[in-house]
């Protein structure tokens, strides 16, 4: 009577360990589904949704109601420790900056005239956070002969590059009288890249960043008759940020490990133990079994 009642006990622990097998599978199934191979090793991709901030940051120079007659000027203000700082102008993107240690620094120009200033932190899902203060300030320029100063434009505020491989960053520059000169530096102590455009248009500037953080990209533009315009912007070289490339020359968040894949070992240390002891109990039950019958033949 027991033997006759154990083998279905045991085949029933047989499925339901299989059935434990399978559910643990099927948890990990959307890791295996965003799992990219690439030489060899494979990452994980994934979506992390988050709140947006709900922290402003705060223009504190310069004052409100002042008249700058030099540029670029340096907007400073506090802001949201890890959140990039966006500066705009009349709601035109001026530049942008990485909070480093609850303050921000960012060189921008000015339009002519009246310029109402607004800092606006973003996340790293690009979300906005509330807007800061209002700072208004005039720019008294006067033309050269009629001639409008240039402008510099970029659709990204920040962009990056694993570490030796080339940033490619797109701007355009419009206004002002060609041929312009363009001045970029990275922010990391090499010599500046220098560009000749003879027209007004869309340009590319391109950089290789050796060590690993984030940097300050302040771009600089002279048309012929020497009206100068000015982009800061946030250059990242992915990996490991330290203490010592995290500084005002390099200035952002760049995850960790030089986004390079991963081998993804935790699905094969969840499942292998499972299986194991599958075959084990398979193997006892396979036993019994004979043993069972050798036991009725002998009777």
């Amino acid at each position: 009577m027991k033997n006759s009642i154990s083998s279905p006990i045991l085949a029933r622990r047989m499925l339901l360990l299989l059935c434990l097998c399978v559910i643990m599978l099927g948890l990990l199934a959307p890791a295996r589904a965003g799992a990219v191979q690439e030489s060899g090793s494979i990452g994980i991709e994934g979506k992390v949704t988050a709140p947006p901030p709900t922290q402003a940051a705060s223009i504190t120079f310069p004052r409100d109601g002042a008249t700058i007659n030099d540029l670029p000027v340096t907007v400073t203000g506090i802001c949201p420790k890890g959140l990039l700082v966006k500066i705009f102008k009349n709601n035109v993107f001026g530049g942008s900056a990485q909070c480093t240690n609850g303050s921000f620094s960012i060189q921008i120009d000015l339009f002519s005239g009246r310029n109402e200033l607004v800092a606006r932190v973003f996340d790293d899902l690009d979300q906005a956070g509330p807007d800061s203060n209002t700072v208004v300030v005039n720019y008294p320029f006067n033309q050269f002969d009629g001639n409008s100063r240039p402008t510099l434009i970029s659709s990204f505020a920040k962009r990056g590059a694993n570490p030796g491989q080339t940033l490619t960053w797109p701007l355009s520059i419009s206004g002002g009288s060609g041929p312009y000169a363009i001045s970029v530096d990275w922010g990391d102590g090499k010599p500046p890249q220098l560009i000749s455009l003879e027209f007004a248009g869309t340009f590319n500037i391109t950089h290789i960043y050796d060590v690993p953080g984030s940097y300050n990209v302040i771009v600089r533009a002279t048309d012929k008759n020497g009206s100068v315009a000015f982009l800061q912007l946030v250059g990242i070289a992915n990996g490991q940020l330290s203490q010592n490339n995290q500084g005002q020359g390099s200035d952002s968040q760049i995850g960790s490990a030089a986004g390079k894949p991963r081998i993804v070992w935790f699905p094969v240390l969840i499942t292998v133990p499972f299986i194991i002891l599958a075959f084990w109990l398979g193997k006892r039950h396979q036993l019994h079994t004979l043993r069972r019958q050798l036991e009725q033949r002998g009777q």
